[in-house]
């Protein structure tokens, strides 16, 4: 050893500064309440030996190792994922917070520290659930057992979770533990995960949580819901959420708007509109079946397909009636054949006619109805120019004042009303004008009054009821 002074000052600080070095290097790494990873060095009678990567290993009770048969099923080498309980000169305890075992002084820092341990539930009591936690007894609360409301308590019963000290009291005779506070933590794990991948155009699965007559909710992931307007559950015009969908029903739909931690979503987007490509499916001249979907003033709309409708104009209900209604025609519900009349892309709109579908009457009217043609037709009205007479629904003729003035006997003729039968002739066809002028049908004085009588009731039906009302004036 040097005599210098300075070489032994120099030699202490050196030692010293290996000795700081030793101790600090013999300090755990790691503290009360972390995870760790760690190899198995040894397994003993009651426990198992764990490399903590410090200068003091760990030690986990082999209880909580077994399997529901109660084996072991690691070895050496093997590598285990555990919670640091407490250091001790003595040793690290590491826990898998499943059914630890050790005493209260690990409850006692499980609570300082909020380390999760795993419990079972043993019974149902008064306000809540009696926990098995580390060979103690401990109270959950039943608002605390769960996230959601709990309608059947004895559905927990026997089962093991994992939960957090929330109170430990007279030394560990009063301890509380909540579930909900870890599930609420896990939830929030995964919002603020799926929030920050969130990408307005994704299409993603979700569970229908909620109808309301204004949309519908659905959950994307635990403690996340996005709503779907009730303008965006299909092309087609919905009437009621309920008839689109049902609470529980999975359905994909397509985040459209993200405001926040508000998010609308789209049913009808995850499929392309049908409008983009409706000039490859209708042309004008089709001629189609529809649904009638509902009526205005003006006509009635016809679904061809789901989100595409076309408008039934009243002008076009009818070649056969003047229609003053659309429900004179046609009912929400009421299927029909329409012909597509024009398509206009850009407005979104199709015109449709009822009634070229069904066929103009007066097209080949000329070969029907010939002129000098007799027949009977009914009378619709009288106006004090001549009468309208009904020759087949949509067509209709006019019998001039004119030829009934020279009717063998006006005054019977005159008894004629609507609803009733006239026999005429066809006297002139104007198809372009749509106009057919008829005469009274030429006959005998005779024959006409025997014609006129014939039409004086409404039908046979009338005619029997006037007869039995005759035979009953009569005296017995």
């Amino acid at each position: 050893m040097s005599d210098n002074p300075k070489d032994q000052n120099n030699s202490g600080t050196a030692m010293a500064d290996l000795l700081d070095a030793y101790e600090k290097d013999k300090k755990p790494r790691v503290h009360v309440g972390d995870k760790i990873k760690g190899e198995i060095i040894a397994i003993g009678k009651d426990t198992v030996f764990v490399d903590t990567g410090t200068k003091i290993d760990g030690v986990v009770d082999i209880e909580e190792l077994l399997d529901a048969e109660r084996n072991l099923n690691y070895k050496v080498g093997d590598t285990l994922e555990l919670y640091v309980m407490s250091i001790r000169s003595s040793g690290i305890t590491l826990s898998r917070a499943i059914s630890g075992v050790g005493g209260d002084y690990i409850l006692e820092e499980a609570f300082e520290k909020a380390v999760p341990i795993e419990g079972k539930v043993k019974a149902q009591v008064k306000g809540g659930f009696e926990i098995e936690l580390v060979k103690r007894r401990a109270f959950c609360p039943i608002s605390q057992i769960d996230l959601k409301y709990v309608n059947n308590p004895e559905d927990y019963v026997g089962h093991s979770f994992e939960f957090i000290i929330t109170k430990f009291e007279e030394g560990g005779k009063n301890v509380v533990v909540s579930r909900r506070v870890l599930l609420e933590q896990e939830q929030q794990k995964i919002r603020e995960a799926f929030f920050r991948d969130l990408v307005v155009g994704a299409v993603v699965d979700g569970r229908v949580t909620k109808l309301m007559p204004f949309g519908a909710f659905v959950e994307l992931t635990p403690g996340v819901e996005g709503m779907v307007p009730i303008s965006e559950m299909g092309w087609s015009r919905t009437e009621k959420v309920e008839d689109i969908l049902a609470v529980g029903q999975t359905i994909k739909a397509k985040i459209i708007v993200v405001s926040g931690e508000k998010i609308t979503l789209s049913l009808k987007q995850v499929s392309a509109d049908p409008w983009d490509t409706v000039l490859e499916r209708y042309k004008p001249g089709d001629k189609l079946r529809g649904k009638v979907m509902r009526l205005s003033n003006f006509g009635a709309f016809v679904e061809l397909e789901p989100g595409i409708e076309g408008l039934v104009h009243i002008s076009e209900m009818s070649y056969r009636k003047r229609v003053n209604k659309p429900e004179e025609v046609v009912n929400p519900g009421d299927f029909v054949a329409v012909l597509v009349k024009d398509i206009d892309t850009a407005k979104k709109r199709i015109s449709l006619s009822i009634k070229d579908a069904e066929g103009d009457p007066w097209v080949d009217i000329g070969s029907r109805y010939p002129v000098g043609k007799v027949m009977e037709g009914s009378l619709e009205k009288k106006e004090k120019f001549g009468w309208f007479i009904v020759l087949e629904p949509g067509i209709t003729g006019l019998l001039p004042k004119s030829r009934i003035d020279k009717a063998p006997d006006p005054g019977e003729i005159d008894k004629i009303k609507p609803g009733m039968c006239v026999k005429i002739k066809i006297e002139e066809i104007n198809a372009d004008e749509r106009k057919i002028t008829l005469g009274l049908a030429e006959t005998g004085e005779e024959d006409w009054q025997r014609f006129s009588s014939s039409t004086s009731v409404m039908n046979p039906l009338a005619a029997k009821l006037q007869k039995a009302m005759t035979q009953k004036k009569k005296p017995s």
